[in-house]
């Protein structure tokens, strides 16, 4: 028996020094991009970064070892172990293992070995859980209150809105409860609550998506109408083990109206709130209970008296019903529930970051005005709502919080108090957009009282980016903050306030600047999939998705399924991505073909003017929307040609190759003009550049593009899509310094002249018109972390990159760092005087080639079996490097 414990002891020592030896060790684990996510797919994939603390060059995984199990204790007893595989991979590895049960959650953890065949210790367990895998399963009903019908206020007309609906039930648990798990949703959002306390931190939950069909889509707006590829409701889990007690217990439902019951003339609503939902009991005997959701729920309204996403939220705290979603409450006076219509939308795990509270922000300036309004100033524009803390007010008081902005949207944000002595209250089925407030109704109000929530999809941020350069840094802060305003149910919208929709155009030309500074792979994820769900019958996929009839855009709106999908499997390289949206790109190019005239020009061919548009709001004038059009035509049949031959269709990808080549050879005969050497103005040769035009041509169309932007005064000229390209082409063309300049340029049009107005966020006009809450312009900085920083995958996901920065004069440093599938990859560059250097980490499962700057005489570089020469190019050296940090120095 010693002996026996001898040997263990001495084998769990040799462990742990094992353990210690191993350079790198998986951290952050995640399964389908998230940490514990809720699925419903029998092969989940698997993902992990190998941490490598000390940086040390050519440190590598060399095999892995993945083992899951139903417990985090219970790893002797795996339902899935891979045993050591020898392999360099550490994303998308697919479970394989026995079939994965319904309602289930597993646990998984990872080892794996160095370079020197050294194994880490086990992970930190990490979990899913296993949603349904059925329709069958579900047996809980839809249900909702009985004063409301079928119908959204917009079909009946109405602005007569109702009270947010109250449903709550009581159930008993018996002895022994072994686990406890939830499973529900409510449209458009519910908030959820259990023997009196709120589940969750999320708010407006599920995310939006399209819901189910709606006959009257041919009379408003512009008419796209069902049926639509897709439609689908989120619903989510929690587990209630360690919140349920041994007899009784009560849970409780707020439903609001969010998109499912609206009233606006550019959008249609879906229906009236309802609810379905159940909790499944297991016993240490084996024994099972359901609780469904039927017509033994009860049902009542609650103070919140108004709830709209563009008409605001009004409280009534003197209509609170104090323990409603407590066991023992007195619901006698409540009414029955009643059955609501089943939406047609196929219910699936939620997708993508909910919203949450991101950020509170304290007062500026506070103001007691002598008309007796309360001023109050917050630091940034947010999207989300005030919040008052601990106040005093008598019953019946009513106080008014009046979010200022220069768009309309917001509506109206009323509480009435309790006179309890201390009230809280802050919205919670709408957001508003504001950085000021005018508070009314309440004297004895102190600024600690008052505090600013922003509310968004939280994703996590991924790239972290400064320069020397205050403009730029100022640039892409406000950038950042507008397209956070702009994430709500894990899609993006045009402008927070105004129309709150998501705009497949805007999406498309900002995802690139969004994949560099955000973790956005479940939120497009899920976006996506909306968009590729909004496909037509006919192939067209409309200018928003989930669609609303009062999304105007053109062909370049559409692309988002190609563009979207392509700029996703770069930045993470996920095939699957591709797997799942070729056959809507497919679709769509044929759809697309369907324009274009016997020159090969995409014209416009449909009457509504609000699917025709090309570019959109230059500061001057538009290029023509047929060159536009033509560009996108190019632009997709590129993207599927190269995504057919990722996926073997080799067929599809010489056709898609052939239609993007005739394309590009009737954009330059079509638009071409020998005389002046240019395709036109206002960023017309910028999308000939993109294209590429012929080698006997390019000088000129450089230098007509140079002559364009001259002509303004070296200012922008372009709208959103031309400015999406225009710093990339410039930097790519040799005109770097002109592309500083222009980012440099504080008066109109420009970003600066924004920032010299007082802006916290991106504008929709460059005059400042209209929405001052637009992100899509922020397509245009790209170029800050692919020129400036120099950071530009090779291979899908940053398995390679390059490292190539542009260095204007007057740039004197960049600092960038960015989250990639495989870990951190860090950029520093300085240049003084003639002095550069440049300082690159690689994370491991990576390598880059780095492009050294230099005048004169080539750097002197110490070369090793990390660090490899690969010659002279463009006044860059290059020098191809493993994982690890390394330092570069040249003159310059």
């Amino acid at each position: 028996m010693k002996k026996s414990f001898s040997l263990m002891l001495v084998g769990a020592l040799l462990a742990c020094l094992q353990a210690v030896a191993a350079t790198i060790s998986p951290i952050d684990l995640r399964c389908e991009y998230e940490t514990s996510p809720l699925l419903d797919k029998q092969n989940p994939r698997f993902a992990w970064i190998n941490s490598n603390p000390k940086l040390k060059q050519g440190a590598r995984q060399t095999a892995y070892r993945i083992r899951v199990a139903t417990s985090a204790e219970g790893f002797d007893n795996t339902v899935w172990d891979t045993g050591k595989v020898l392999s360099s991979q550490s994303a998308f590895i697919s479970y394989a293992g026995e079939p994965l049960r319904s309602r289930t959650s597993y646990w998984w953890q990872v080892m794996v070995w160095d370079e020197q065949g050294e194994a880490s210790a086990w992970s930190s367990p990490a979990q899913w859980h296993m949603g349904m895998l059925s329709g069958d399963e579900w047996q809980g009903k839809w249900i909702g209150a009985p004063w409301q019908g079928e119908e959204s206020y917009d079909v009946r007309g109405t602005m007569e809105f109702d009270a947010a609906p109250l449903l709550r039930k009581e159930f008993k648990v018996k002895k022994g409860l072994k686990a406890a798990r939830y499973y529900g949703t409510g449209v458009g959002y519910h908030e959820l609550y259990l023997n009196g306390e709120r589940v969750g931190e999320d708010y407006l939950s599920p995310n939006q998506t399209n819901y189910r069909t709606r006959p009257l889509l041919n009379t408003r707006g512009i008419v796209v109408t069902d049926p639509f590829e897709e439609y689908t409701v989120m619903y989510l889990s929690h587990d209630f083990t360690d919140k349920l007690k041994e007899g009784d217990n009560a849970i409780g439902v707020i439903l609001g109206d969010g998109f499912y019951n609206i009233s606006r003339h550019w959008v249609l609503g879906y229906g009236t709130p309802r609810f379905i939902g159940q909790i499944e009991l297991e016993y240490e005997d084996g024994s099972r209970e359901v609780v469904v959701s039927d017509e033994s729920w009860r049902a009542e309204r609650s103070a919140i008296t108004r709830n709209q996403i563009y008409y605001g939220e009004c409280y009534d705290a003197r209509l609170e019903h104090d323990g409603w979603s407590k066991a023992g409450y007195d619901d006698n006076s409540w009414q029955s529930a009643v059955l609501k219509e089943k939406p047609c939308g196929k219910l699936i795990p939620q997708n993508g970051p909910a919203d949450r509270i991101t950020e509170r922000f304290a007062p500026t300036e506070f103001e007691k005005r002598d008309d007796g309004v309360i001023r109050v100033k917050f630091p940034v524009e947010v999207s989300g709502w005030v919040a008052l803390k601990n106040i005093a007010a008598n019953e019946g008081q009513q106080i008014s919080i009046k979010y200022l902005s220069e768009s309309p949207g917001n509506g109206d944000n009323i509480y009435i108090a309790k006179g309890s002595g201390d009230e809280s209250y802050h919205a919670r089925f709408t957001w508003f957009v504001f950085s000021e407030v005018e508070i009314s109704g309440i004297d004895n109000l102190t600024a600690e009282q008052v505090e600013a929530h922003a509310v968004n999809s939280a994703v996590e941020r991924a790239g972290e980016f400064m320069t020397s350069n205050p403009l730029i840094n100022k640039i892409n802060e406000i950038w950042q903050r507008s397209q956070l305003d702009n994430m709500h149910g894990s899609i993006a919208s045009d402008c927070p306030h105004r129309e709150r929709s998501a705009y497949t155009g805007d999406g498309e030309v900002a995802c690139v600047t969004v994949m560099h500074n955000f973790s956005a792979e479940t939120f497009y994820n899920k976006w996506i999939r909306d968009i590729r769900g909004a496909q037509t019958a006919d192939g067209y996929v409309p200018n928003g998705a989930p669609w609303q009839p009062g999304c105007g855009g053109g062909v370049g709106w559409g692309a988002a399924i190609e563009i979207m999908p392509w700029e996703f499997y770069r930045h993470y390289g996920d095939v699957q991505m591709l797997e799942d949206n070729y056959s809507a790109m497919c679709r769509h190019i044929a759809w697309m073909q369907t324009w274009v005239d016997e020159r090969g020009i995409m014209e416009s061919r449909d009457a509504q003017t609000w699917k025709n548009l090309g570019d959109w709001l230059p500061p001057r004038a538009l290029p023509s929307n047929a060159l536009v059009h033509t560009f996108f035509l190019w632009y997709c049949s590129d993207i599927a040609s190269k995504t057919a031959t990722l996926l073997g269709e080799n067929d599809d990808a010489s056709r898609f190759a052939q239609l993007r080549d005739r394309t590009a050879a009737a954009f330059h005969k079509v638009f071409y003009d020998p005389a002046t050497g240019s395709y036109g103005k206002h960023g017309s040769n910028v999308l000939a550049l993109v294209i590429g035009v012929p080698k006997e041509c390019k000088a000129k169309v450089v230098e007509a593009l140079r002559a364009n932007i001259a002509e303004v005064n070296d200012h922008l000229d372009t709208g959103i899509v031309g400015t999406r390209h225009l710093f990339e082409v410039l930097c790519d063309n040799g005109l770097k310094d002109l592309a500083y300049k222009i980012i440099n340029q504080r008066d109109f049009p420009s970003f600066g002249w924004w920032i010299e107005q007082g802006a916290t966020t991106t504008w929709e006009n460059w005059n400042g018109a209209d929405s001052r809450n637009h992100p899509m312009f922020g397509g245009g900085i790209g170029w800050f972390y692919r020129d400036l920083a120099g950071l530009e995958p090779i291979g899908a996901g940053y398995s390679s990159f390059n490292v190539r920065p542009v260095v204007p004069e007057g740039l004197e440093w960049v600092e960038y760092t960015h989250r990639t599938t495989y870990g951190d990859v860090g950029i520093k560059w300085s240049h003084k005087g003639d002095k550069f250097s440049l300082q690159c980490d690689v994370p491991v499962g990576s390598h880059a080639v780095v492009w050294v700057p230099f005048a004169g005489e080539q750097p002197k570089v110490k070369l090793s079996k990390c660090v490899r020469s690969l010659g002279v190019r463009d006044g860059y050296a290059l020098y191809q490097i493993e994982s690890g940090r390394y330092n570069f120095n040249s003159k310059l």
